[in-house]
């Protein structure tokens, strides 16, 4: 899993105003939780920028007046109406301790439902998976090549080295579905 560096400073006070005051200079309001404690702290709009703004997923090496930590972002709050950041949320991580996370699917190969004139969706672009975070691939690839017309992959069909998958057995991941053409070749085959 790719890294981010992000360097913060400790906040001295809390709360909306300071929050608000924090913006105006072009610094973010973030929390650390998972540690020893609670850590308040800001960052830069632009430091921030690439691990927000970006759909791969990051494991964060977090550097708050000097101390260094391992970190992902767990979440992130925007204004309803510029969608200007204001707030992360960063969860410590540990190499002996695991921990939920969400990582992206990437669907590999030609599925045989496509070849014959159906259509591929993919109805979970990320899956949550539990594990020590050294485990965690960027993306979980998953190979679509014997997918049927018509035919799901669901979570429950689905296993990767090291990793726990949450998500419901049931959920279904990716499927081909029938399009009208692929309707009338088959009507057109049977009779």
């Amino acid at each position: 899993m790719k890294t981010f560096q992000l360097e913060g400073a400790k906040r001295e006070s809390v709360g909306k105003k300071a929050a608000k005051a924090y913006r105006k200079e072009s610094l973010v309001p973030c929390v650390l939780y998972g540690g020893e404690g609670v850590t308040h702290f800001t960052v830069s709009k632009e430091g921030i920028r690439k691990l927000i703004y970006s759909p791969e997923v990051f494991i964060v090496e977090l550097a708050i007046d000097g101390k260094k930590c391992t970190a992902i972002l767990k979440d992130s709050q925007f204004h309803p109406v510029t969608d200007e950041l204001l707030h992360a949320d960063f969860l410590q991580v540990f190499e002996d301790k695991p921990f939920t996370f969400e990582i992206p699917v990437v669907l590999e190969g030609l599925a045989e439902g496509v070849r014959a004139g159906g259509k591929l969706s993919l109805e979970m672009r990320k899956l949550k998976v539990k594990g020590l975070y050294k485990n965690f691939p960027e993306t979980l690839k998953i190979n679509i090549t014997d997918l049927g017309l018509g035919k799901t992959i669901q979570v429950g069909a689905l296993s990767f080295d090291n990793l726990e998958l949450l998500n419901s057995k049931d959920n279904v991941v990716a499927a081909v579905k029938l399009t009208r053409a692929a309707r009338g070749a088959a009507a057109k085959q049977q009779s």
